[in-house]
């Protein structure tokens, strides 16, 4: 990240929260250690099936159980499936460099709007072109992510085609108005109910909450704190916060929260916790019936890296329980909270079309799912 970047982040927070929207990213530049993203290529694990890098022993907090407090990110361009471009998993070191080159999304950071110095990024004069953000507000990560000491072409690992294993069943379940798949979140414009959740600044938008929690746009940092007995995750986008007890009982069905009910427990230096329940409206890109479930863990890979693996098992929607790891790099920095409540004028907008619609006597509901979340 560009010098101009580094400052800009830092001095444009003011700026962010008048206008309703997050404090930027606090991942700064990746590589230094210095205030920013600490992305170092981790070291190949001793054996295949391993959590931790060869010869690592991870720290422990004082009541015994393995750190892994602070801020850490899943920034990339790596994501849940694996596109067609690539044939497996695993990328080379060349293959990498090349697939990063070609990425759109870099290609935009490198020359959206040709950003420079003197162009006055802060001005607006972009709007006009019918965006809301220019490369300079975003950051999804710039490399693809490096997990266990690979190059990884998306999250899931199993199936080995790296796509979501939705049943014939599934699919037709999720056809029905039951799957939301009729007249979908996000396709009504009457009232701000019929919007999705991260529209609504309820929750972050493209399952950045989980679970499992995805890399997004932007604000891809997360900061875990423990205790002897819970765990809480704050997610950047929304400033949602998982408060995770420790070897405690799920809640009554009757509470269905928009991340889910999640417990946690540890087998031996891996943080397990279990979410049931997951409210279909809270903006998870995984989809759930009521007897579905998701297994999560959490372990310290390497001083620079927490392994986050997950796993999806519901068998009214998938052919198989599915799964993926995610690696979360070590963020030198704080996060700041994401005010998206704070002049939500995108919803005003919404609605405001939604009654000139009416005045033209036009339908401009949408079919399906349109949702940032």
């Amino acid at each position: 990240m560009s010098k101009l970047r580094q400052i800009s982040l830092a001095a444009v927070a003011a700026a962010l929260v008048a206008m309703g929207a997050g404090v930027a990213s606090a991942q700064g530049t990746d590589g230094d250690g210095k205030g920013g993203r600490v992305f170092v290529p981790n070291q190949a694990p001793a054996k295949e099936g391993d959590r931790m890098a060869a010869g690592y022993v991870a720290p422990r907090l004082s009541f015994g159980q393995p750190d892994l407090s602070g801020v850490w990110s899943n920034a990339s361009n790596t994501s849940m499936t694996r596109p067609g471009k690539f044939k497996s998993l695993v990328l080379s070191n060349e293959e990498e460099a090349k697939a990063r080159a070609e990425n759109p999304s870099n290609i935009r950071q490198a020359t959206d709007d040709n950003q420079k110095t003197e162009d006055g990024l802060l001005d607006g004069k972009d709007l006009a072109s019918g965006r809301g953000y220019n490369a300079f507000w975003i950051d999804p990560g710039n490399t693809y992510a490096n997990v266990k000491g690979t190059w990884r072409t998306s999250w899931i690992v199993d199936p080995p085609n790296g796509q979501v294993p939705f049943s014939e069943e599934g699919r037709k379940l999720m056809s029905t108005s039951g799957g939301r798949g009729s007249r979908g979140r996000g396709s009504g414009y009457d009232n701000p109910e019929e919007r999705g959740a991260g529209e609504r600044c309820i929750v972050g938008f493209g399952g950045s909450g989980g679970p499992p929690m995805m890399n997004v746009l932007y604000n891809n940092n997360y900061e875990i704190v423990q205790s002897p007995d819970h765990v809480v995750i704050v997610v950047e986008m929304n400033h949602d916060a998982r408060i995770i007890p420790l070897n405690a009982q799920h809640k009554p069905t009757a509470l269905n929260p928009y991340l889910g009910d999640s417990i946690g427990w540890w087998e031996g230096d891996t943080l397990v916790v279990e979410t049931i329940n997951v409210n279909p409206e809270g903006g998870s890109q995984v989809r759930l019936t009521s007897a579905g479930k998701i297994i999560e863990r959490f372990t310290r890979y390497s001083d620079s890296q927490v392994l986050y693996e997950f796993e999806v098992n519901d068998p009214a929607l998938y052919s198989q329980v599915w799964k993926g790891e995610v690696g979360m790099n070590k963020v030198d920095g704080q996060v700041y909270e994401y005010a998206c409540h704070e002049g939500n004028h995108g919803l005003i907008g919404i609605l405001e079309g939604g009654r000139a619609a009416d005045r033209k006597g036009v339908d401009i509901r949408e079919k399906g799912d349109r949702d940032e979340g």
